[in-house]
């Protein structure tokens, strides 16, 4: 299982007065978060039915280098603004890539 990869799913919904901000923020992460080592895969997507649905794809080389993302300086500078935009917790689920 060591070359197994790690699949995060996150998805955040923006509260309606807030979506520029959120999506403001979470652009923000994606070219710190790529540079770091162990990321694969980092895509922000847009609901195109729901303009305050936002989902990162993501794609880890281990547990570990997921735990180093969350730990990281830019990551948590964005986590501690994220509750004044978002409606609900966001939604995080991790996945094994079957094939």
């Amino acid at each position: 299982m060591s070359n197994q990869t790690l699949c995060v799913v996150a998805r955040f919904n923006a509260l309606p007065d807030k979506i520029e901000a959120l999506k403001a923020l979470l652009l923000e992460l994606i070219e710190p978060t790529r540079q770091e080592p162990g990321a694969i895969k980092y895509e922000l997507l847009q609901n195109q039915a729901d303009s305050a649905e936002f989902t990162f794809v993501e794609e880890w080389a281990s547990d570990e280098a997921l735990k180093v993302h969350l730990a990281s300086p830019h990551f948590q500078a964005a986590a501690a603004k994220l509750e004044a935009l978002v409606a609900t917790p966001p939604e995080i689920r991790r996945y094994n890539l079957l094939a």
